[in-house]
């Protein structure tokens, strides 16, 4: 018991306290300036004071924020598929499975296009590695969020999985919530969104039927997200260059935090989420034939289809993969001006890299990210 209370989300009167001592923060006018620039800047601070619990906390705050992030640095939101959700067995609780592409914009958008429609909102699954700081933690956990427990060995981790995958499971099965988590660890950084086998394992442990009765009840719905400028891009690339010519990468102590920020503040043009039709009994079924980690296969190949699939292509994936191909394949799907703006784009972001990293590899890998995406609708 006290490890599932070690991960769950804050309940209303932790939300309370929580967001209490946060309306203290001294950046706090700073963040309500930005969010409510029509109001005083003590405005935050007395609605986080008065905020009742989770739902409040929702509705009241966090829609409006990813509505001015939204409107600050996109240049418009749409989704589709809504009609998926009608086609969901049980109690309509599900387990969403998605492309991660930003540590706090994916499920923030997706809270926010449930909301739109007047569907429950789900909790969420991050990594605890995000929880090093205060204010994100208090932010992140008043926020529905699950606590994956990162940077630990391999008997640890089994064990944490084991807590995880029975949490979730009783949250979907019981009606409590749906819940929210990345198709594998970690943001995709090089464009190829790919589910990890060892996600599906981890649900099916804690199951107490057989493997079909096990992801039946788990309702799971793919969904996945684009924007046409990949949120902390050239970060991204800079990162596997650093892992390509190193073997390693380490992050700085505030490293999740300026991540967080710049993909808040960067410019992302058009963003789209798509949910993706569930996984239907028919074809669990037919991964059951399989014999033990094809039957994980069989249900990743169903979900990576899907999430490929819903992804948006934009002129910036037509754009780099053509650069990256060298070749005018998708010339249609853009200007001479574009290209010569995304040429620009690309340029003023690698200014920023250091002079001992080489560039051209750099800009490739660069390239690839948006390139990528396409490469996989057609793999």
């Amino acid at each position: 018991m006290e490890d599932i209370e070690h991960i769950q989300p804050y309940n209303d009167e932790e939300v309370v306290a929580a967001l209490h001592k946060l309306a203290r923060h001294p950046a706090l006018p700073v963040i309500s300036k930005y969010i409510f620039p029509e109001f005083p800047v003590s405005t935050l601070k007395e609605m986080l004071n008065g905020i009742k619990g989770v739902d409040d906390f929702q509705y009241t705050i966090v829609a409006k924020a990813v509505s001015v992030i939204v409107g600050r640095s996109s240049s418009g939101f749409t989704y589709e598929g809504i009609e998926n959700f009608h086609k969901l067995g049980g109690n309509g609780r599900f387990l969403a499975i998605s492309n991660h592409r930003d540590i706090v914009l994916d499920p923030a958008l997706t809270q926010w296009m449930l909301m739109l429609n007047n569907i429950p909102l789900t909790e969420i699954c991050v990594g605890s590695n995000l929880l090093a700081n205060g204010v994100v933690e208090a932010l992140l956990r008043s926020n529905r969020m699950i606590t994956v427990i990162r940077g630990i060995s391999a008997r640890e981790m089994y064990l944490s999985s084991q807590i995880l995958s029975k949490f979730v499971r009783s949250e979907i099965t019981s009606g409590k919530s749906s819940v929210w988590i990345a198709q594998r660890e970690g943001r995709t950084k090089n464009g190829l969104d790919i589910t990890e086998q060892g996600l599906l394992k981890m649900f099916d442990m804690s199951g107490e039927g057989d493997f079909k009765s096990n992801f039946r009840e788990l309702n799971i719905i793919p969904m996945s997200i684009s924007y046409e400028y990949e949120p902390c891009d050239f970060r991204k690339a800079r990162e596997i260059y650093i892992k390509e010519t190193t073997g390693t990468y380490k992050k700085k102590g505030n490293e999740d935090m300026h991540s967080i920020l710049t993909g808040i503040r960067q410019w992302k043009g058009g963003i789209h989420l798509s949910v993706g039709e569930p996984l239907t009994e028919e074809e669990i079924d037919k991964a059951s034939w399989y014999e033990k980690n094809d039957r994980y296969q069989a249900i990743r190949r169903i979900l990576d289809e899907r999430i490929i699939s819903g992804y948006k292509l934009w002129k910036t994936n037509y754009m780099a993969y053509d650069m990256m191909t060298g070749g005018c394949r998708f010339s249609d799907k853009y200007s001479a001006e574009d290209l010569e703006n995304f040429n620009r784009y690309i340029e003023h972001k690698l200014q920023r890299l250091e002079k001992r990293y080489d560039k051209e590899r750099v800009r490739d890998i660069f390239l690839h990210i948006y390139g990528n995406p396409i490469v996989s609708k057609e793999g």
